[in-house]
């Protein structure tokens, strides 16, 4: 009867064991595949552009302009600059000309729209034709479609950007360096404005349409020569792009644990005013 006994118990410790086992295998969760690692999606919008080295980009809106537009070209020739050009498609039918000499000159030519309105205001298809008839009114003047889109007043959605981009293949350029200069305030202010605000990278906004900056840019652009910067259009400083360098994270300091017993009062000296 004993042997029984053992024989029950034996058989009984058996089935638990293995009744845990299947347990385990059970609970256990089947090991994760590795996902393969997404690419970042290349940014499709600059208002500035981490470079090696001295680069800016000086770019003029809303030209061009009959008298200004000539003498500003003239300007850069002497200087060996080369320049970005926003332009209003009207103007641009008005004074076709002008356009093939600055594009025949190597300077950049973008789409400014077609009339100068807020895009950010208007419905996909009224902002459809206003990029679409400037595009062919620069393709007509200089053989060449424009591969960049600057947003007049910067009025611009996240949503239009992505679709304009899909459409028509536009980078969407903004700018860091804004001197105001379409508010007059003279050639001088013009002039300091740009050289204080303008840093390696910088894409700096300006008007060829405003007397006053016309008469700043000799200055300026000595000025900018002097302190070291190269210019280059602005397809050309995206293409100068390089990763930022990520920040050392620096571990906060570590303060060593007090030994004793706290005070019972802690006493604070009064701020001095003033």
């Amino acid at each position: 009867m004993l042997v029984y006994r053992l024989l029950f118990l034996l058989a009984l410790t058996l089935f638990a064991t293995n009744l845990a086992r299947a347990e385990d295998t059970v609970a256990s969760p089947p090991a994760e595949k590795p996902q393969p690692a997404t690419l970042a999606e290349p940014p499709i919008t600059f208002s500035f552009v981490h470079v090696d080295g001295p680069y800016i980009a000086m770019t003029f809106d809303d030209g061009p302009s009959e008298k200004l537009t000539p003498r500003l070209l003239n300007l850069l020739a002497a200087h060996h600059i080369k320049a970005t050009f926003f332009v209003i498609g009207q103007n641009v039918v008005e004074h076709p000309e002008i356009v093939q000499r600055a594009a025949r000159e190597g300077h950049e030519i973008g789409n400014h729209s077609w009339s100068h309105p807020n895009l950010g205001k208007m419905s996909d298809e009224g902002v459809r034709r206003e990029l679409q008839k400037t595009e062919d009114a620069i393709k007509s003047a200089t053989g060449a479609r424009p591969t960049l889109l600057r947003p007049p007043y910067g009025s611009i959605s996240g949503r239009q950007k992505k679709w304009i981009h899909d459409e028509f293949g536009y980078q969407i350029i903004l700018w860091d360096v804004d001197p105001l200069d379409w508010k007059r305030p003279g050639p001088a202010v013009v002039c300091n404005r740009i050289i204080k605000g303008t840093r390696a990278g910088s894409i700096v906004l300006s008007h060829d349409i405003h007397p006053g900056t016309i008469e700043a840019m000799p200055s300026t652009l000595d000025q900018l020569e002097a302190k070291g910067f190269k210019f280059v259009t602005v397809s050309e400083l995206i293409a100068k792009a390089v990763p930022e360098t990520p920040k050392p994270h620096k571990e906060p300091p570590t303060v060593p644990a007090t030994t004793g017993s706290p005070s019972p009062r802690s006493t604070i000296a009064p701020r001095p005013k003033g």
